[in-house]
């Protein structure tokens, strides 16, 4: 199964005061290991960033006025997160920006059933407990020393660790390729579920396990 972990940093925090997308951060996983696909873009929002935000992620207007719009970049990142489940922690706030993005440009918004919101699962999880991303590193014991400032990348990198972690998944799902071809799969994210193939036995085995106990129930018996 093929997810995607994604971040977004932006000019401030509500849409309604119009806050703009500055960068997206994409990390592909399958069946929960990073593949080498990646999306991440730096976006110019034509406006300026606010002095909270500008505080968290660092991206001066200077830089982000020489960066691409998102109507240069929006059919890549379409075609990257076509098909794949979204891992994003408080989908609330990177879906409320992105769809404001897609629909200044008139296209269809991101339905949020797509995505799975890491911070719900986490407050399910430990509830009354800090559950940012921070405070979910620290109980995990990932290291977050290179997160001085919030970068899609690295937050996306430190999300996918913390969404393992917080499926009880410590290993990657394992896929094993038997001979004819039919897979068994361990540990089913969606359902948590075993399937395995049955092989039944034939006659002549069978008619040969009946005379291996047979057998040795006699030895037992007699000895």
């Amino acid at each position: 199964m093929k997810e995607v972990i994604l971040d977004t940093e932006t000019t401030g925090l509500f849409v309604k005061d119009g806050h703009r997308i500055v960068e997206i951060g994409c990390i592909e996983l399958e069946d929960l290991v990073p593949t080498k696909n990646r999306f991440h873009c730096y976006l110019n929002p034509e406006r300026k960033v606010s002095e909270k935000a500008l505080e968290v992620h660092g991206y001066t207007d200077e830089f982000l006025s020489k960066q691409k719009k998102f109507s240069d970049v929006v059919d890549d990142f379409l075609n990257f997160i076509e098909n794949k489940r979204l891992v994003i922690h408080n989908a609330e706030f990177d879906l409320s920006h992105l769809n404001n993005e897609l629909a200044l440009l008139g296209k269809g918004k991101i339905n949020s059933e797509d995505a799975l919101d890491t911070l719900s699962l986490a407050r399910d999880k430990f509830p009354g407990s800090p559950v940012s991303l921070d405070a979910l590193c620290k109980r995990y014991r990932i290291d977050n020393s290179n997160r001085a400032q919030h970068t899609a990348l690295v937050d996306c990198d430190l999300l996918s660790k913390v969404y393992i972690n917080l499926l009880d998944q410590k290993e990657p799902t394992l896929n094993f390729q038997n001979q004819d071809n039919e897979k068994t799969t361990i540990n089913s994210i969606a359902s948590n579920q075993y399937y395995k193939k049955i092989i039944k036995p034939t006659e002549d085995e069978l008619k040969l396990h009946k005379h291996y106990l047979k057998n040795n129930l006699k030895k037992n018996f007699f000895n």
